[in-house]
């Protein structure tokens, strides 16, 4: 029976005659997603060259102002506003379109703009909160938020208040059970509801 150690009929890239250890064997005998063995080092494979992402060129109106912007394919509506258009007011809330935070109008109709890919909106009108006063006029509901004081921290506020223009514009203001229902996807973590819901019935001339 050879007394040979198993190791020893192994030949590294040292030619050396001393037992190899089990890290020095592992490396040596294994190659992991295309790395190479180096003068006892791993060598990874050659860096590949990072590929740009695809881009787009789009036109839309946002807040009565046309502006064409080459983007990411990827960029939500949300992010071209915040990140491209230096428009902040809209936030980012949870980015997963349950909060509301980030509700804009979308040719009249409210949308979640973080669940809106901006190149789909090739054409269309996009209505911020920065796009609701007039000159030095607040909208109706912004004034009215003032005046049930419907805000504490006022993260929230801006996509609460787009979100409630949408709502009357919509005609979902027939009472406080319809506007709390047509108001449900914009969250309030302060808890303002029954505020917010006065300021919208004052806007919409209710109160």
């Amino acid at each position: 029976m050879s007394t040979e150690r198993p190791f020893q009929a192994m030949t590294f890239a040292s030619e050396s005659s001393v037992p190899p250890t089990r890290r020095t064997f592992i490396a040596t005998t294994t190659a992991v997603g295309g790395a190479a063995v180096v003068g006892g080092l791993v060598a990874g494979p050659p860096a590949l060259a990072a590929e740009t992402p695809p881009g787009s060129s789009i036109s839309l109106t946002v807040n009565g102002v046309r502006r064409t912007v080459t983007v990411d394919n990827r960029t939500s509506l949300l992010d071209l506003l915040r990140e491209h258009l230096d428009l902040t007011g809209s936030k980012k809330g949870c980015n997963a379109g349950a909060c509301g935070a980030c509700t804009v109008l979308v040719d009249g109709r409210r949308v979640n703009s973080c669940l809106t890919l901006a190149v789909r909106l090739e054409g269309a009108e996009v209505t911020t909160i920065e796009g609701l006063e007039k000159g030095d006029r607040l909208h109706p509901l912004q004034q009215a938020f003032i005046d049930q004081d419907a805000f504490q921290c006022g993260f929230c506020t801006p996509g609460q208040i787009v979100s409630g223009v949408g709502c009357i514009q919509e005609g979902h203001t027939g009472s406080p059970e319809e506007i709390r229902e047509w108001m449900s996807g914009n969250l309030c973590r302060c808890g303002c509801y029954v505020k917010i819901e006065r300021a919208v019935e004052q806007a919409a001339g209710r109160k």
